[in-house]
């Protein structure tokens, strides 16, 4: 495994973090901590969640399926960097859910509680709240430190203006702002190029892609029987991106290397990416891109994937004139 800095901080994590969307509603608590295992020991020291996930168990199970795993051994918990997010609805509550000052502080000690530990390394804004002012969230969240509740703020799907906003607003309270933002990031979804990804590395925020392999659509199968690979959306894509995955599967094959694998890699060569999530069912899955931080993707290689997969437009000033 390979680890890099998160952002401007001193923190290092593992290039591939693992992610837990899975755990509980596709995947039980048994198998769940199987995979937690075998990530530990092929060196992943990042795990992300969100206190909404749990699907059709409800929300907070898969915190609670994670708490669960690091109170079966106490040490675990000192070698993880830890992630969780805050926004989604938590209950029909009017007040449960955004980025209120009182929300974030009753959502985070509610994950501390079903995580089973003292603190969370990074607390991320799971999407913007556009009724929350950002001296409201800033107050929250730097209580939420001087408490020692978390360590460092990210900010999950914000665009490129919402990052400059917080950390300018940060800056003037002589706070350390967001360090982290977690975006869509793949080879077929590519507009974070035009503003976020340079809006992060100007003010310093190391970038975690989620859905690197497009909902499964760039992992290239059609034996999945579960999840989301076979759904009717991922049926039309695959038809009309045809001719694209053809190529991509090409190239793939003359690499030598699975589609899964050649794509996940790709996001670890593009500038500003601290760490790409992987969001495996199983151990197998988890298993069969272990070896991804290990790749290197040469030039000529990159430059096909930019011609099979286009980038949106010269980033950071697209539409400027």
């Amino acid at each position: 495994m390979k680890y890099r800095r998160l952002g401007n901080t001193a923190l290092r994590v593992s290039e591939l973090c693992l992610g837990t969307m899975n755990f509980g509603p596709r995947t039980t608590d048994t198998e769940s901590h199987a995979i937690l295992d075998l990530a530990v020991e092929i060196g992943i020291n990042f795990i992300d969640t969100a206190n909404q996930y749990g699907g059709h168990l409800g929300v907070g199970a898969t915190e609670t399926i994670l708490g669960n795993w690091l109170a079966a051994n106490k040490g675990r918990r000192e070698t993880l960097v830890l992630a969780t997010k805050v926004h989604e609805p938590m209950s029909n509550d009017i007040n449960d859910r955004g980025l209120s000052a009182r929300h974030i502080q009753m959502a985070c000690d509610a994950s501390l509680k079903r995580l089973q530990v003292d603190h969370i390394d990074l607390y991320q804004f799971h999407h913007i709240d556009r009724s929350a002012p950002p001296e409201e969230i800033w107050q929250a969240a730097d209580r939420l430190v001087s408490q020692g509740k978390i360590t460092y703020l990210g900010s999950s799907n914000f665009p490129g203006w919402k990052i400059a906003q917080m950390n300018e607003k940060a800056s003037a309270r002589q706070s350390l702002g967001l360090v982290a933002e977690q975006s869509l990031y793949n080879l077929i979804e590519r507009r974070a190029e035009l503003e976020v990804i340079p809006a992060a590395q100007h003010y310093g925020l190391g970038i975690i892609t989620w859905s690197p392999l497009a909902g499964g659509l760039l992992a290239i199968e059609t034996n999945d029987e579960e999840g989301r690979r076979n759904s009717a959306s991922i049926r039309a894509a695959r038809v009309a991106r045809g001719d694209q995955l053809d190529r991509f599967k090409k190239l793939c094959d003359e690499l030598g290397e699975a589609p899964s694998a050649v794509a996940l890699s790709w996001t670890l060569h593009q500038p500003g990416i601290a760490a790409t999530i992987v969001g495996p069912r199983n151990k197998a899955q988890l298993s069969s891109v272990s070896h991804v931080p290990s790749m290197t993707l040469d030039a000529q290689t990159l430059a096909t994937l930019d011609e099979i997969f286009p980038p949106c437009g010269p980033a950071p000033e697209a539409y400027a004139w």
